[in-house]
């Protein structure tokens, strides 16, 4: 059944009217540690496929660039790396707290121009139609309440012509990996948080989210039924991650 996830925060049933502030509270306390967590937990392996990601969305200064969940600019800081400082960039995220992380980045990175940090949710995005030409999400889209209202929106940002790429937690395809994984994902995660970021219950919630998430088939449906064509998968590391892709013709 489609957006069942609306009624699950991790394993934990609830009112999808509350959701969305349970997310957020999830982000406002890890955003100081996010992407130390993501170091810890992967082994560094997300660099890779965020670079990978970034590399085949082919940045160019003259493509409007629209990062969605991406409040700690790790995915935009990457595009406007490979595009150049013409690149046009907006970063969209719920979370106060993640945005004012990615803006004292760029700060700090000399990026004062061609960056847009805009607080918004996936849902009901703050732009006009047909603006952008590519979307990005990078595990963002499994803590949004209800993924097909997202899906739909994004469809909506994009110019004719223009790509939606998705970067998420995905479903391992092999059973033995898949036993390996759970053992590391609900053994070491929740204590890796505890440690370093003093928060055992968020990371416990997103090891659950993960396992909550679509798998990849039922992903590519409900962006097709969104409207994107050409959908494709690319699977990484054997399908911890996969990156998922439309387009808007």
């Amino acid at each position: 059944m489609q957006n069942k996830e609306k009624d699950w925060f991790g394993y934990k049933k609830v009112n999808p009217s509350d959701k969305t502030k349970l997310v957020e509270g999830v982000f406002d306390n890890v955003a100081s540690r996010y992407d130390l967590m993501n170091d810890l937990m992967s082994g560094g392996i997300h660099r890779l496929w965020k670079n990978r990601f970034v590399q085949m969305m082919h940045p160019r200064a003259n493509r409007k660039l629209l990062d969605v969940a991406g409040g700690t600019g790790d995915i935009a800081f990457r595009y406007r790396k490979a595009a150049g400082e013409s690149a046009k960039i907006t970063v969209c995220d719920i979370n106060k707290e993640m945005l004012k992380v990615g803006r004292d980045r760029a700060i700090d990175r000399g990026y004062l121009k061609g960056f847009d940090w805009v607080e918004g949710n996936a849902e009901s995005l703050p732009f006009d139609d047909r603006e952008f030409h590519l979307y990005s999400i990078a595990f963002g889209l499994r803590n949004v309440t209800h993924i097909d209202n997202a899906l739909a929106d994004a469809y909506r940002v994009l110019k004719p012509g223009g790509q939606f790429f998705c970067l998420e937690f995905s479903h391992l395809k092999n059973a033995a990996l898949q036993k390996v994984y759970d053992e590391y994902s609900f053994h070491i995660i929740p204590k890796i948080g505890e440690i370093v970021a003093k928060d055992r219950d968020s990371y416990q919630y997103l090891v659950e989210s993960i396992r909550q998430f679509p798998k990849q088939a039922e992903l590519s449906a409900r962006l097709e039924t969104a409207g994107f064509e050409n959908v494709k998968v690319v699977n990484l590391s054997g399908g911890i991650a996969a990156i998922h892709i439309g387009n808007k013709l």
